[in-house]
């Protein structure tokens, strides 16, 4: 499926299956803990929405907002708070979620502060890896899929905040930023 010029890297059925097994890995190393689900404002809310519409345990919700793009397709390398998070995390199993892992600074970034508020565990589960843009060491403990570096779009990542609303994700060619 094409359209707007971009390619599709991932389908919707593929992504949702891989989302189940995120899920179940998930539910298996929280039974019995104190979890607590923490997005990634904007890209992750699509992704997050079906991630704990799955998982087969208790969990509470809140969101962070962090960003490192701003407008452009290139990290502007500093990450900005813009909406922290509301649930005390001490004591907490605290889990991120993310849409992208790209060259690791907000995330890098975001973990130094949250472990800052002493949570029992703190685990990171992103939909998508770019190893090959990494500019700081970081790997995420649940990933959904490692991809090449494309810039991409759709399940809730965007350009300008255009293009969220793809099923799948799709590779962006610089012509139709």
């Amino acid at each position: 499926m094409k359209g707007l010029g971009t390619e599709v890297l991932l389908p919707k059925e593929e992504i949702m299956r891989r989302v189940t097994e995120l899920a179940a890995s998930i539910t298996k190393d929280y039974t019995g803990k104190d979890l607590l689900v923490v997005g990634v404002l904007k890209g992750s809310f699509i992704f997050m929405a079906d991630l704990i519409r799955v998982i087969q345990i208790p969990s509470t919700v809140d969101f962070v907002r962090i960003a490192s793009y701003g407008r452009k397709k290139v990290s502007a390398g500093r990450i900005v708070i813009d909406k922290d998070v509301d649930t005390p995390v001490t004591g907490r199993d605290l889990l991120i979620v993310e849409d992208i892992l790209d060259t690791g600074l907000t995330l890098s970034g975001l973990v130094d502060m949250m472990k800052q508020r002493n949570p029992a565990s703190l685990k990171v589960c992103v939909l998508l890896d770019k190893p090959s843009r990494r500019l700081v060491p970081f790997t995420a403990d649940y990933v959904g899929f490692s991809i090449p570096d494309e810039f991409v779009v759709g399940y809730g990542l965007d350009c300008d905040e255009k293009y969220r609303y793809f099923p799948e994700v799709r590779i962006l060619r610089e012509s139709e930023a």
